[in-house]
């Protein structure tokens, strides 16, 4: 019955939508099309403001009890110099606002409007009273510290700053701090995506996406330069987010300043006068007005055209929702299509930056980059930020290896920032390790990452890692810690790569991710499973080549992963390096390079990541009988977290043993006179391969396990395609002491030639600094 009411009041407008989007598209297309044959750019130069003073401005309206509550805090903090002033716009109140000014408020201007201009227009009419550079605007509800002014004007020391926000907190210390001033903005799905954040690692001045129109300092210049608060946006809201947004695509810096601290009875006015459904259908038909004049790339305006529309259809048949687009909202939005082009064709001539630079800038790790100071030539030790979406302790499986091992040396060469992601607390605590060789050390508890958008092209396991909180804190940290490189780890945090112009990004692929599924799907015979693997690779193929363009340097285990990616994308090819990541401290390792007795194999892998478990599996499922047939006497240790039971391999009777996780396993490594390897899946390299061939023990291997350390059967390892030839090299390896134990020396002299540690790693700082040099020179041209 709901559902039917809400589609027989909207009808007209549904039924008239299609027409509206007509006029809509071509309207905005035909605005586009004459500024891009008549339209031009007069974009005067940049002047610094002064700083000395500054103008407040309150628009009011019916807000007498507000005045009479906050003016006093307002007009005591703007004390401290002769040339500030307070000016009060009243809006044509009906409360007697105005007298109560006049009367208990002598040294405040008063500039007493007949009608109500709305706040924009109150706003821009007390911006134009104004005598100082600097005008602070003020909600009539706002309570200011003593002291709030003084840390906005230190922030207008550059010719490019165009406003500076304070810090808000609410009147009643127990409500949701809904607004901050530490506002941030994402383009997603056609809409543009407004939040404030609380980080109080935020201590100083920091980028912000606009300036809450009710608290906030703006250059009175540039803000009449860009003609104000939109009267496109009345009667309210929006306002003050398009002017920031125009700021940044001007060229200009919009500023939060934590250290003025001001205090906000929330919707004291408008909430009292509209109801709660009035302000949020002029916030939705808002949004569409923002995205119609400030958003000029086509692909990012027809996104929004597809995705308020379904939105509309969305909200019709299962009810509005805070935020979704509406008919009514879209049609109320149609209304004004005309000022709405007038307001585009504005705002494209004021323009100096594209749609995707504006967004980018009020990101931290993009600020720095574009405007901080930065030598000209790179530091001898670089600042490095590693982010990794698994912890680096306990060393538990092969990737934690290298990036242990990648803090522990790269510190000696650069200044090593970490983030990690951890799936429990206490894991934090176990990093405690890293501290002698980090500058810092920041952890999110696993999060659950975005839900699956239907028909999404970003592969699931990107999807599992995409969260605003971990992006928030790399662009905070390189923002906070002035950091050179961004360093990430893993596939699935490419998303978090930077198109950077003169700091460095870099990725290390673990593996190749899309080429790792595709060897899962060749071994594993469950149609089920292959189906989703078989959508799940077109979309990490598509995604992972994509990506990689964002990054500088893109770092492989192997020769083998570099000829793979450059083979399908020989662009990347200036930017592909193997060497200078997988590594192990070879020294460490006490090798053992004498003939080895007993019959134990040992196998070492964590059961958690697929590819051992069925590695294992398909040991005892196709190679055992074979031994067993051959009557090759054995046992199989294999250690590793989160073991199976043993009945989970056939054949393993009475030949198995799981003793789960062991911190260290040098003994084993020391003493068992083969080492097995029959990995079927995955890409990159595996650690545990370089660490047997450090500890002198001899090893069988699949060509996909050994691929990239060993291609010559017997040179460095035994080496099989069948589940026969790896009988044939175990057998071999047992019966034959002499030639294993030759075999594992040839191993040991490779490892500590090629991949030690010390080496590897002084080989990517080198490479940190060579390519920090080359972005040097080209952002000085």
């Amino acid at each position: 019955m709901i559902l039917l009411k809400r589609v027989l009041r909207q009808l007209p407008i549904v039924l008239l939508s299609p027409l509206f989007l007509l006029v809509e598209l071509v309207t905005l297309w035909l605005v586009d099309l004459l500024w891009h044959a008549l339209g031009e750019k007069k974009l005067p130069p940049n002047q610094k403001a002064n700083q000395k003073s500054a103008s407040v401005v309150i628009p009011n309206w019916n807000g007498k009890d507000l005045l009479e509550k906050y003016l006093p805090s307002v007009v005591d903090a703007m004390s401290g110099h002769p040339d500030n002033e307070v000016i009060v716009v009243d809006n044509g109140s009906e409360d007697g606002s105005a007298a109560f000014v006049r009367a208990h408020f002598p040294s405040v201007k008063l500039v007493a409007l007949k009608k109500n201009l709305g706040f924009g227009g109150g706003s821009n009419r007390g911006f134009r009273e104004a005598k100082n550079d600097v005008v602070v605007l003020l909600n009539s509800d706002m309570r200011v510290d003593r002291d709030f002014l003084a840390p906005l004007l230190k922030g207008f020391a550059d010719a490019d700053v165009f406003a500076v926000s304070c810090q808000i907190f609410f009147s009643d210390p127990n409500k949701l701090r809904e607004e901050t001033g530490l506002t941030q903005a994402h383009w997603k799905r056609g809409f543009l995506q407004l939040r404030h954040r609380i980080d109080e690692q935020v201590t100083d001045l920091f980028p912000c996406f606009y300036g809450g129109g009710g608290s906030c300092a703006f250059d009175r210049n540039k803000f009449l330069e860009l003609g104000g608060f939109d009267e496109l946006l009345r009667p309210f809201y929006l306002e003050d987010t398009d002017l920031g947004y125009l700021a940044w695509k001007r060229g200009w810096r919009v500023l939060y300043q934590p250290q003025s601290k001001v205090w906000h009875e929330h919707r004291g006015t408008i909430g009292k006068k509209f109801s709660r459904e009035y302000i949020q259908s002029i916030v939705l038909k808002n949004y569409v007005l923002f995205a119609w004049k400030n958003i000029h790339a086509p692909s990012m305006l027809l996104e929004h055209f597809a995705s308020s529309y379904a939105s509309a259809w969305i909200s019709l048949l299962f009810g509005d929702r805070p935020g979704r687009a509406n008919f009514p909202s879209l049609f109320r939005a149609a209304l004004q299509i005309f000022g709405a082009a007038k307001a585009r064709w504005r705002a494209r001539c004021l323009a100096d930056v594209d749609d995707k630079e504006a967004m980018r800038r009020p990101m931290g790790g993009y600020y720095r980059d574009r405007f901080e100071p930065i030598a000209p030539a790179p530091p001898q030790k670089p600042r490095v930020l590693m982010v990794s979406p698994y912890g680096l302790a306990p060393a538990s499986h092969g990737g934690a290896v290298f990036m242990q091992l990648a803090v522990r040396e790269l510190s000696k060469h650069a200044e090593v920032h970490l983030i990690a992601l951890v799936d429990e607390e206490w894991e934090r605590y176990a990093h405690e390790e890293l501290e002698d060789f980090t500058a810092s050390m920041q952890f999110l508890v696993r999060m659950t990452g975005k839900p699956a958008a239907p028909f999404s092209l970003t592969p699931s396991a990107v999807e599992e890692f995409a969260n605003e909180d971990l992006e928030w804190m790399i662009h905070r940290t390189i923002l906070d810690r002035k950091i050179d490189v961004l360093q990430l780890e893993y596939t699935n945090l490419g998303q978090y790569a930077c198109d950077f112009q003169r700091l460095l990004c870099a990725i290390f692929e673990h593996d190749i991710y899309f080429q790792s599924i595709s060897r899962q799907i060749a071994t594993n015979p469950s149609l089920l499973w292959r189906i989703p693997a078989s959508i799940e690779y077109l979309k990490a193929m598509h995604w992972e080549m994509k990506m990689l363009d964002r990054c500088d340097l893109i770092e492989v285990c192997t020769g083998a992963n570099l000829d793979y990616v450059q083979s399908l994308k020989p662009s990347l090819a200036p930017r592909l390096r193997d060497g200078l990541r997988a590594s192990i401290p070879v020294k460490k390792f006490q090798a053992n390079l004498e003939a080895r007795n007993g019959n134990t194999v040992l196998f070492v892998g964590g059961f958690r990541h697929l590819p051992n478990l069925e590695a294992l599996q398909w040991f005892f499922d196709a190679v055992v009988p074979i031994l067993k047939q051959r009557n090759v006497d054995f046992k199989v240790l294999a250690i590793g977290m989160e073991p199976p039971p043993t009945y989970a391999f056939a054949n393993s009777e009475g030949i198995l043993e799981l003793p789960g996780y062991r911190e260290s396993i040098a003994s084993e490594m020391a003493s068992a006179p083969v080492f097995i390897c029959p990995i079927l899946a995955g890409s990159g390299i595996r650690v545990k391969l370089l660490e047997a061939f450090a500890s002198g023990i001899p090893v069988v291997s699949t060509r996909v396990g050994a691929e990239g350390l060993s291609e010559v059967d017997g040179e460095h390892c035994r080496l099989a395609t069948t589940a026969e030839e790896f009988a044939d090299g175990l057998e071999a390896l047992l019966g034959d002491r002499t030639q294993a134990t030759a075999m594992a020396n040839r191993a040991h002299q490779y490892v500590s030639q090629e991949w030690d540690s010390e080496l590897v790693i002084a080989r990517l700082a080198a490479e940190y600094r060579r390519r920090l040099a080359e972005k040097a020179i080209t952002s000085c041209r």
